[in-house]
Formats: C-alpha cells, sequence, structure tokens
C-alpha cells in the first residue's frame, strides 16, 4: 500500500532531540525553539515568531489578541479544518462562512464584504493547499472596514503571494507543524506576528499569562501573573525534531514540488479529456507542493476512485467536510450568501499520497492507476 502520507524525516532529528536532552533544557523555549523560530522569522519577513504546541493554538492565541469577545464575528470559508473556527467561537464568537472560489477552493473575495455587519472584528482567510488566496484584495477590505485579519496559512509555509510569504499579510499568521505538514514535530504550530505592539501580550497569553519570557531575559526580577492565558509552549525536544527539517526545507520543498509537477503532467491529459480538474495555481502565486488533488464528476465517482485506487495498492482520501453542515457550525455559526461552490466542490475533491519521500516510480504508478480507472 503506498500509504496517503508519511512525516517528513530527515535523518537528524534524534541527533538533535537528544542535543535538547543533554543541554537539559527539555521544556518550552529551549535553543531550538529559538533557533526554529528565528530561522522561520528571517524566511517570512516577520516581526516575531511564537513556536506553539498546535497551529489550533497559534489561532487561539490570535483570538485573544484581537481581543475576540461575546457577540462578534468573524468571516472565514465554511471549506477549512475546524480549528480556524473553533479558535473564535471559544472565545464566544459567531463564525460566519461564505462561499469558496472553485478554482482555488479559497474564500471567494468577491463576497466577504456583502457578509460584514456592524459585530464583523476579524476576516480569517484559509490559504488552501498553500496556494495564497487574493490577499490584496482581502486586505484593501479589511483597512476600509477596520477589520483584522487572521491568516490560516496551516498549509502554506514557504509559499508566497506576489512574492511575499503567506502569514505575513494579516495582523497574525498562522503555521501548522502537524505531522501531515510538509515539515513536522509531530504536532506544532506558530504565530506570526506583524506589529510588535502585540509581541508583549502574545508572550504573555503563551506562558500561562504570565511575564516569565521577560523574566528569563533579565527585564524583570521575577514573574508574575499578568493576565490570563494558558501553556502554549511546545517542548524544546519537539522543536528539535522540527528544527532537523527546517535546515532542509528548500530540498524538502522541491521534493515535494517535483512530485507534484509529475502528477500534473501525467494526469493533464485526461483533464484536457474533461474527466477530471487539477490544481490551480494563479501565476502570482508560488505554492510549496503541499497537496495534489484531482476533482472527479460527483461524489459518487469520487467514492468508487477512492475504492478503485485502494484495491490497487494507493490510499487516496477526500478532505473537509463543509463546516456550516455540521453540528457545531449549524449550532455556533451561520453562512451568509449561497452555497454555490462549497459543498459541490468539497464533495468532488480526491487528494492523492503527497510526501516527501514519495518517489517517482510511485508518483507515475498512482498516475497510471487514476487513469486506469478512467478508461
Amino acid at each position: 500500500m503506498i500509504p496517503f502520507n508519511v512525516p517528513p524525516y530527515t535523518g537528524k532529528e534524534i541527533e538533535y532531540m537528544r542535543e535538547a536532552v543533554e543541554n537539559q533544557k527539555i521544556c518550552g523555549d529551549g535553543p531550538f525553539t529559538a533557533k526554529c523560530s528565528e530561522w522561520i522569522e528571517k524566511k517570512t519577513g516577520t516581526a516575531k515568531c511564537l513556536l506553539t504546541t498546535s497551529c489550533t493554538h497559534a489561532t487561539e492565541m490570535a483570538a485573544l489578541l484581537a481581543d475576540i469577545r461575546e457577540g462578534d464575528e468573524v468571516i472565514l470559508p465554511s471549506y477549512t479544518f475546524v480549528s480556524t473556527a473553533d479558535a473564535f467561537v471559544l472565545r464566544g464568537a459567531t463564525p460566519v462562512f461564505v462561499d469558496i472560489r472553485p478554482d482555488t477552493m479559497n474564500i471567494d473575495e468577491t463576497l466577504i464584504e456583502d457578509a460584514i455587519t456592524e459585530r464583523t472584528k476579524v476576516i480569517v482567510p484559509v490559504h488552501y493547499a498553500g496556494v495564497g488566496c487574493e490577499m490584496d484584495a482581502i486586505m484593501d477590505i479589511a483597512a476600509r472596514h477596520g477589520l483584522m485579519v487572521v491568516e490560516d496559512a496551516a498549509q502554506g509555509i514557504m509559499a508566497s503571494y506576489k512574492g511575499r510569504a503567506l502569514g505575513t499579510f494579516g495582523d497574525f499568521g498562522c503555521f501548522s507543524f502537524h505531522e501531515t505538514k510538509n515539515f513536522s514535530m509531530g504536532e506544532g504550530g506558530a504565530l506570526l506576528i506583524r506589529d510588535e505592539k502585540y509581541i508583549e501580550n502574545a508572550e504573555i497569553f503563551r506562558e500561562k499569562g504570565t511575564d516569565r519570557s521577560k523574566f528569563y531575559r533579565g527585564q524583570v526580577d521575577k514573574y508574575r501573573w499578568q493576565n490570563y492565558g494558558s501553556s502554549y509552549l511546545p517542548s524544546d525536544m519537539n522543536a528539535a525534531y522540527l528544527y532537523a527539517q527546517l535546515e532542509l526545507a528548500d530540498e524538502i520543498t522541491a521534493a515535494r514540488l517535483a512530485r507534484w509537477n509529475q502528477y500534473k503532467e501525467l494526469l493533464t491529459p485526461l483533464a484536457e479529456e474533461g474527466r477530471i480538474e487539477l490544481p490551480y495555481v494563479p501565476d502570482y502565486c508560488e505554492h510549496n507542493g503541499h497537496m495534489f488533488y484531482i476533482k472527479t464528476k460527483d461524489l459518487q465517482e469520487r467514492t468508487e476512485l477512492i475504492g478503485f485506487l485502494k484495491e490497487k495498492g494507493v490510499l487516496s482520501v477526500f478532505h473537509y467536510v463543509p463546516l456550516h453542515s455540521a453540528p457545531a457550525g449549524i449550532k455556533y455559526g451561520r453562512f451568509h450568501g449561497e452555497d454555490k461552490y462549497t459543498t459541490k466542490e468539497s464533495e468532488r475533491l480526491v487528494r492523492l499520497p503527497m510526501f516527501y519521500t514519495l518517489t517517482a516510480d510511485q508518483t507515475e504508478y498512482i498516475a497510471e492507476q487514476v487513469r486506469a480507472f478512467y478508461r
């Protein structure tokens, strides 16, 4: 069986984790945490990066920093992972879902403005498959209406929109280092902060509501409880695991893009025949090879294709069930406008295996089985 995902591994992870243990600093904010944060800051140009225990927690921190309160509204796509909405629902906000674009599967920027009310506080674009949302338009809408922007860039590290790193446009950006992502620490994430004025509060929220970060830097003689907060710090052993991959980030990204491009080349004839649709990447977006998907005719055909591929030793999967149709989405949120594409397109999408060590031969075999299904 060719698995859908194999967590990335470079060979130095165990060595670095051993080094973290020998440093006798395995809790949060150790040497490897600092190295990872500095690497991300340099690579993206963000003012500050704080490593977190998950992208979910990074988004929760963004909601805290945006001062989300009960009764506020947040605009986001329904086609996303539950964490995108959870972070704001936990603060008492109402997620307002709008439709997606069928080409990129990203939020339709032309529908955002109509969903804004006097209670709207934040826009949350989700960069699906590492392909950037239309950030120029979204940032213009946010500026004209005095709204904050929190980028869900869980799949977006090493990707860019018009030459600028995803996660650095909005007030806050959120990365994921889950085992299914391009770089992994098992469970983990990062919060990117654009404006330095939020850094101190972010550190307090991340350190259980204390100013312990300032204490460790020698800026105060003792740390005290300053505000509400939680424990969002990952172990330095997890950061050590991640850093081994960040050192080879260009190599890992190149390998994924090679397989992505191979899929596209091999499956283009089927697309030209109108049997399937392939991912669309605008010319001004640079993606990171996070995933390769195809779209079938409908839900029934997708189900049959997934079953066929499994019989042939290939594990493929579908993706999100739209949040607005889920029990919690119905309870806590609402869909604004018409669901013209969200449900329809989500039911057609199939994700093919994509991971760092996927080989050219495996990719060719997978593509051949897709072609065989349609033959």
